[in-house]
């Protein structure tokens, strides 16, 4: 197990600079302009990367992930590295995100794939591990959903222990006390942690942050941002 973990951290390592010069502000926000969205690499340059490219090795990492919504063997992997405290994941989740499951989860041509990365303290960590405890009882996806149905504030109280269980029961978490329990549970904390060390080793900044195939995008970019990384990807798999 150990010389697994060293070789994911070297692996992960050599990958450090895929978000280094990748578009999107320090400042992410959803613009309302289609123009001001770029994913940095300029029209017509996103490509396939190799298929050797260990980046490759971070998709899929389960089938039966929890914390995925599409069809596994899709085409197309969106990492997504986010805050449930962020503001802006919100809103790309509420603005953004139902389009691309529209127009290409549903189609089984993208996979999007959440990792945890609490980088605004300790309710940010507590949510994630909620989250997570919420997963294990298949409910990861309405406890994704009822958190970010409305703007998030830093260190408001939402995310204590106390909140943490309203949202699951709000999620339809069906034990509540398996719940609680798996909060503090080793491999939970574990598993947050290795999505957080994940985040760090690859150069995420900032949530929400995306590898789309390998393909960086910063920010709670525009749907049109997402698409001009999309789009050529799939065709070339075609």
């Amino acid at each position: 197990m150990l010389a697994t973990l060293v070789v994911g951290a070297m692996v992960i390592s050599g990958m450090a600079g895929l978000f280094a010069g990748a578009g999107g502000s320090s400042e992410p926000t959803v613009p309302t302009d289609a123009a001001e969205g770029t994913n940095g690499a300029g029209e017509g340059a996103v490509a396939p990367l190799p298929e050797d490219h260990p980046v490759h090795t971070l998709a899929r990492r389960d089938a039966d992930d929890p914390m995925a919504i599409g069809d596994p063997d899709a085409p197309i992997v969106m990492l997504m590295y986010a805050d449930f405290q962020c503001a802006v994941c919100g809103r790309w989740t509420r603005e953004v995100e139902p389009t691309l499951i529209g127009e290409y989860v549903d189609a089984g041509d993208l996979r999007i794939e959440f990792r945890n990365f609490p980088i605004h303290g300790p309710e940010s960590d507590l949510a994630a591990r909620g989250a997570r405890a919420a997963g294990e009882q298949d409910r990861f996806r309405e406890f994704y959903e009822a958190v970010y149905a409305v703007d998030a504030h830093r260190d408001s109280g939402r995310f204590t222990e106390e909140g943490v269980v309203e949202l699951a029961r709000e999620a339809g978490v069906p034990d509540l006390d398996r719940f609680v329990a798996d909060l503090d549970r080793e491999e939970i904390v574990e598993a947050v942690a290795r999505d957080a060390d994940e985040a760090t080793m690859l150069g995420v900044t900032v949530p929400p942050s995306f590898l789309i195939n390998g393909h960086a995008v910063v920010g709670a970019q525009p749907v049109e941002t997402f698409r001009d990384t999309i789009d050529p990807l799939l065709a070339a798999a075609e």
